[in-house]
Order: C-alpha cells, then structure tokens, then sequence
C-alpha cells in the first residue's frame, strides 16, 4: 500500500513532452517504474482516509494524430488505471463506435480538430445519447471560449494538450478512485 499517494501518478511528473509536434518513434517510459507492480491496487487518501480501491477504467480516444494518438494511449495505460479499448480519428467514426452497444466505456478523451468532423460533434453526441462517461476534450486549441463551448456541449474537462497533461493524468487517477468530483480538486479543468 501506498501511504499518502496515489498509485498511478506517486510522486514522479512528466519532465519532457509526452506530445512532440513530430517524433520520429515513441518516446520509452522504461526510465519509469510502474510503482503499482506485484502490488494491491490500493491507496491512501492524503487525509490519511482509509484505503480506497482503485478500478480500471475503460477509453475510448478520439484523436485524428497517429503519434499523439499513440503517444497518448501508451501514457495513459502506463500511468493511470486506464485500458484503452477503442480509437477513432474523425467524427463519424467516434459517433459510430459510441452508438454500438456492445462497445462500452467510462471515458471518452476528445480532440476538436479531428481528420474530419469535429470534437465538438462528437461531445455533443456523446452527451446525447445519455452514456455514462465521463467527456474529456485534450485539445491544443482550449481558449476560454473553446473550454466554455465544450462545457456547453457536455464535457466534463477541458486540457490543454500543451501544458496539462499531467492534470488529465492525475483526473484519470482521481476518476479511478472516486474522487474526481471532490472540491479539492475541482480547480483541474
């Protein structure tokens, strides 16, 4: 058991940029291990709380960027209880495997700029269909109008791809443990 930190994110934060612009491979998350291994999935609540289970959560990651999509995928399995179990790089193909019944999730993670399509189109089929997931944009265009029409449309967070990273990260964590809607850390998007 972790005593006073969660067991996805601990104490390490990202030192470089999961997302370059161009990459020629995959960056190696090797350098980092997974402190969760041969472990109970269990953590202590830094109030010192009792301590909470901690489930996986299932994605779904709309992003038309082969290497980000990529990139993303391996950092959020890698540090958080996160399986990724589908992808989709434009708004109709999103919509599409949403709609399917035998494909479920807990969170959807959502680009604005898409391969065709929009993001917007998706959150807001998404929040229509009345799923219950949680809707996450990560987008390198969250303006405050961009962050406030995502809302609009249903999005529970809004990140910027740029520079929050490591609040989508530790979202995910909180989802997993059941403290996402917490005040205490209600400032992340």
């Amino acid at each position: 058991m972790l005593l006073g930190l969660s067991p996805c994110f601990a104490s390490r934060t990202l030192s470089h940029p999961v997302f370059p612009t161009r990459a020629p491979s995959l960056p190696s998350f090797a350098p980092w291990p997974n402190p969760l291994e041969g472990r109970a999935e269990l953590w202590q609540s830094p109030d010192g709380a009792a301590a909470l289970p901690m489930s996986h959560l299932k994605a779904f990651i709309v992003e038309d960027s082969p290497v980000i999509r990529e990139n993303l995928v391996a950092a959020l399995e890698e540090m958080a209880p996160i399986d990724v179990v589908g992808t989709a790089e434009d708004e109709s193909g999103a919509v599409a495997w949403l709609v399917r019944s035998e494909n479920r999730c807990d969170l959807v993670v959502v680009d604005i700029f898409l391969k065709s399509g929009s993001g917007l189109g998706v959150l807001k089929a998404a929040a229509g269909s009345g799923l219950p997931v949680k809707l996450v944009v990560l987008s390198n265009y969250a303006t405050p109008d961009m962050r406030r029409k995502c809302l609009e449309l249903g999005a529970d967070r809004v990140f910027d791809k740029s520079n929050e990273i490591d609040a989508l990260i530790l979202y995910c964590c909180r989802l997993a443990d059941g403290s996402a809607g917490s005040s205490e850390y209600s400032t992340l998007g």
